[in-house]
């Protein structure tokens, strides 16, 4: 069972990315994050999670296991799918108040918010919107 807390992983994702200079070679890392998540199921790939605010395609669903939220999504863009990876890796797997209350200070510590055009900038910001969504109708439970 994984122990860190979301500011230990933030922590652990501002170190990756602070080791890359260029930023061409931390788009590669994104998206190779993007690719090693796994393949999103067709039935979530539907309108009704589709996140709203988005440019390109974007599907979340959240479950909640063990008093734990537990997060899966994907987009059709290789970019924004990297975003997800990062997002999911930081989030999923944690109490629907830690989700909450703790912002995604890593975007700004490793500088992506100022290398992203503002459409996947707001994007970015609608799916972390949806993720805390998530957390508040799945802590009501």
């Amino acid at each position: 069972m994984d122990m860190m807390t979301i500011q230990d992983k933030q922590k652990r994702i501002v170190d990756e990315f602070s080791k890359i200079d260029a930023w061409e070679d931390r788009y590669k890392l994104l998206i190779q994050k993007g690719k090693a998540l796994p393949p999103l199921p067709a039935e979530i790939q539907i309108e009704k999670y589709k996140v709203k605010g988005c440019q390109s395609n974007v599907w979340m669903h959240a479950r909640k296991d063990n008093g734990k939220i537990i997060f899966v999504a994907s987009s059709d863009a290789m970019i924004v799918q990297g975003l997800i990876a990062l997002l999911l890796e930081v989030y999923s797997g944690h109490t629907p108040e830690d989700i909450m209350t703790t912002p995604a200070k890593f975007i700004e510590d490793i500088g992506i918010n100022t290398h992203l055009s503002q459409a996947r900038a707001n994007g970015l910001a609608a799916m972390l919107k949806q993720m805390k969504l998530y957390a508040f109708a799945l802590g009501q439970i």
